[in-house]
C-alpha cells in the first residue's frame, strides 16, 4: 500500500504544530514535563520515520517502528541534549521529531544499502 506523497508530509507538519500546543498544554495541566501518557509526539516521530518508505509493507513498518523506538529510548546526541535543554510543548515534540529524522535516515539506509524488506 502506498501513502500519498503529499498526505504524510502535511500530516507531519500539522501534527507537529498541533502537538506543540497540545503536549505543552497537557504537560502544564499535569505539572509534569513529558509525562509517559503523552504519546502524540511518538506518533509524529514515527510518521517522520516512515516518510521515505515508498511502499508500506509490514517488514518496513516493523523495521521503522523498532528503529524509532531505539532512538526514542536510547536518546543519543542530539536527542538527549534537546530532551534536557528544550522545554514545554516544543521540547516534548522536538526530541521525537529528531528521533524520527534519525530513524528515517537509518531506515532509508537499511533499505538502500542492505536491501531490508
Amino acid at each position: 500500500m502506498a501513502i500519498s506523497p503529499t498526505l504524510l508530509p502535511v500530516a507531519i507538519v500539522v501534527g507537529s504544530a498541533v502537538g506543540i500546543y497540545l503536549c505543552g498544554r497537557t504537560s502544564s495541566d499535569m505539572g509534569v514535563h513529558d509525562h509517559g501518557s503523552i504519546v502524540w509526539d511518538e506518533f509524529v516521530g514515527f510518521w517522520i520515520t516512515m516518510l521515505l518508505v515508498p511502499v508500506m509493507e509490514w517488514q518496513a513498518v516493523l523495521a521503522g517502528f523498532v528503529i524509532f523506538r531505539f532512538f526514542d529510548m536510547v536518546k543519543p546526541w542530539p536527542i538527549s541534549w534537546l530532551d534536557k535543554k528544550v522545554h514545554g510543548g516544543l521540547g516534548i515534540m522536538l526530541d521525537d521529531i529528531v528521533a524520527g529524522l534519525m530513524s528515517m535516515i537509518a531506515l532509508w539506509a537499511g533499505h538502500h544499502y542492505f536491501g531490508w524488506w
